[in-house]
C-alpha cells in the first residue's frame, strides 16, 4: 500500500516552464472575462441612473451627440478658438460671429489637438498645427485637414448639428 502523504524517495520534482505568453494568456482571458462582465446590464449611472440617457443639461451630451449644446458663443474669441475636449471638438472663430468646428484628433498620429494660439490650432505630440478657418494644416508634420464637425448656433450656444 503507498502512503500518500510523503513522496518516494527518489521523485523528481517537476516544475512547469512559465513563459511570458502563458502568463499573458491567462490575464488576457480574464480580462476578456472583465470586459464582458463590464458589458453586463444594471443601470447607467453616467445618465443619473437614467438608462434611456434621456437625462437633461450639457453633461448628458456624449462626443457627437446631435443637438447637444458644446460651448457658448462667449467662450470662443475672435480670431482664435478653444477646445472643449469633452466633446472632442475645437472650435474657432475665424471672424466676429463665423464659427466653425472640428475634430480635435490630429490627423498625423491621431494626438488631442490641446490648444488654438496665434490663429493656428496647435496639436502638442509631433508640432503640427492647423488653420482656424478650414482645419487645413499650415505646419507639418499632419498632411490632412482636421476633420470639420457641422455646429449651429443657437442663440448664444453653439451646438452640434
Amino acid at each position: 500500500m503507498c502512503d500518500c502523504r510523503k513522496p518516494p524517495a527518489e521523485s523528481v520534482s517537476v516544475v512547469p516552464e512559465v513563459t511570458r505568453r502563458s502568463v499573458f494568456g491567462v490575464a488576457g482571458g480574464g480580462a476578456v472575462v472583465g470586459v464582458v462582465t463590464a458589458c453586463g446590464g444594471g443601470e447607467d449611472t453616467a445618465n443619473g441612473g437614467d438608462p434611456t440617457g434621456s437625462g437633461n443639461g450639457a453633461d448628458d451630451a456624449a462626443p457627437g451627440d446631435v443637438d447637444a449644446p458644446i460651448a457658448s458663443t462667449d467662450e470662443v474669441p475672435v480670431g482664435e478658438g478653444a477646445v472643449f475636449s469633452e466633446h472632442e471638438v475645437v472650435v474657432t472663430q475665424p471672424e466676429e460671429g463665423t464659427f466653425r468646428a472640428f475634430s480635435t484628433r490630429c490627423t498625423h498620429e491621431g494626438c488631442p489637438v490641446d490648444q488654438v494660439s496665434d490663429g493656428q490650432i496647435q496639436c502638442p505630440c509631433h508640432g503640427s498645427r492647423f488653420s482656424i478657418e478650414d482645419g487645413s494644416p499650415v505646419e507639418g508634420p499632419a498632411e490632412s485637414p482636421l476633420e470639420e464637425i457641422r455646429i449651429r448656433v443657437d442663440g448664444d450656444s453653439i451646438v452640434l448639428a
